[in-house]
């Protein structure tokens, strides 16, 4: 299983006073801080090898996490520095952590899709990347994909359009190849190179049958919560 990128560098502005002294990852979800949910499913779907892209209140972070071997995984970390350098440069900068085959996930995120698959139909496809994007018909967020046969044929993140009806599920997978026109230590948002590739015909894609659940807004840590104490009470 590729290693993975977990985007965990962001201000979360939209939460407000919550995380002005703690960084998201650590917000407390259904008993403990996210982080924890977070690594525990991803080392159940067997990433092996998280780097960890932090920048605000990174220390946190890694105080709390530690190796990652109570949570069944490795983990490393790259830090932004003093400036953040947006998810897209928090990624370039990683990159030598990485491999030649690699996931980036957001640090808000808890995905329940299962991980074999996608990587099957990355290598299927012969692109430098993958999106994996999800039927969301506007129920949680804007939708930002427009697929046709299969296919993504356009990517909006600030704009959408009535013909999108996915939603970039929040699962990538990339080559360091599709970061190659990127200049190292140059701040930019990844949804801008993802658009890059998908216009180019460089974004392979999978489509994911579960939603996506996030910590990015208090309705999302409220339905995250709901959903990981049910998990706990059926496990």
């Amino acid at each position: 299983m590729p290693s993975l990128a977990l985007l965990a560098g962001g201000l979360a502005t939209r939460l407000g006073e919550l995380t002005a002294s703690v960084p998201k990852s650590l917000l407390p979800v259904a008993g403990e801080p996210f982080l924890a949910h977070q690594l525990r499913r991803l080392a159940g779907e067997g990433v092996e090898d998280v780097v960890i892209c932090c920048g605000h209140l990174g220390d946190m972070i890694e105080d709390f996490a530690g190796d990652g071997s109570r949570f069944g995984c490795r983990l490393r970390y790259s830090c932004d520095g003093p400036d953040l350098l947006g998810t897209g440069g928090a990624v370039r900068r990683a990159l030598p952590l990485l491999g030649e085959l690699f996931w980036v996930m957001y640090g808000d995120s808890y995905l329940t899709v299962p991980f074999a698959p996608v990587v099957d139909a990355f290598q299927a496809a012969g692109k430098p990347a993958l999106m994996t994007v999800f039927a969301n018909e506007g129920r949680w967020g804007a939708s930002n994909v427009e697929l046709s046969a299969g296919k993504i044929v356009r990517y909006e993140k600030r704009k959408a359009v009535a013909a999108m009806r996915h939603i970039d599920y929040g699962l990538s997978l990339f080559t360091p190849r599709a970061f190659a026109a990127s200049a190292a230590e140059e701040p930019f948002d990844l949804g801008d190179l993802q658009k890059e590739l998908v216009e180019s015909g460089d974004m392979a894609c999978f489509e994911a049958g579960e939603r996506f659940y996030e910590i990015g807004s208090l309705s999302g840590i409220e339905e995250t919560n709901a959903m990981l104490l049910a998990k706990a009470v059926c496990a």
